[in-house]
């Protein structure tokens, strides 16, 4: 979860452009919290990447913090997308 000034700024957008040349798979949508979930599978150096990436976020976004959770993939995604 991302947390901070991260919606209404372009973010969700951000995560899909940086993740799919990552070769990474799943999706990124607005919480109705405020914050943004992003969903992502793939190897984990190119999560950490992504990772280092959602902490920067877009120019307009203020991230305060990014909250991970590793597990196991429980469906299978393919593509990386919005979800709405």
């Amino acid at each position: 979860m991302v947390v901070g000034l991260v919606q209404g700024v372009g973010f969700r957008y951000f995560v899909v452009e940086k993740a799919l040349p990552l070769g990474l798979h799943g999706y990124v949508r607005n919480d109705s919290s405020g914050d943004v979930e992003v969903v992502a599978q793939g190897t984990r150096p190119a999560l950490e990447h992504l990772l280092a990436l959602l902490r920067q976020g877009p120019s307009a976004a203020q991230v305060q913090d990014v909250r991970v959770t590793w597990r196991e993939p429980t469906e299978h995604v393919s593509g990386f997308h919005v979800r709405w």
